[in-house]
């Protein structure tokens, strides 16, 4: 079974930073596009950011999140900053091969991680 661990969740105020962590197998982490999603409570998941040969972002996040990836420690990361109490919500790594349409699009991601909370108070 694959797993994609995440980690760097927790309670911040608003206007802080947070850098969440998504570890994946070598082998996904060298050959799949990696993406974060969120979902908060009452609402469907979400896209947030997707890293292949380009980065792409939801509009919402643009220029506050910045996606990034180690291959030394295959390892993906969210750094978020300017946080928003509208930014809670748990936040889901996922994994998919480079091809295969929208990068927004959920149902085209193979492999998940078990998610990491992350909570922004006013």
């Amino acid at each position: 079974q694959v797993q994609l661990v995440e980690s760097g969740g927790g309670l911040v105020q608003a206007g802080a930073s947070l850098r969440l962590a998504c570890v994946a197998p070598g082998w996904i982490a060298s050959t799949h596009a990696m993406a974060w999603f969120r979902q908060a409570p009452g609402k469907e998941r979400e896209f947030v950011a997707c890293i292949a040969t380009s980065t792409y972002y939801a509009d919402s996040v643009k220029g506050r999140f910045a996606i990034s990836r180690d291959p030394a420690k295959n390892t993906v990361y969210l750094q978020m900053s300017s946080l928003k109490p509208e930014d809670t919500a748990v936040y889901y790594c996922a994994a998919r091969q480079s091809y295969g349409g929208s990068w927004s699009r959920d149902s085209t991601y193979a492999y998940w991680g078990q998610g990491t909370q992350v909570t922004v108070s006013s």
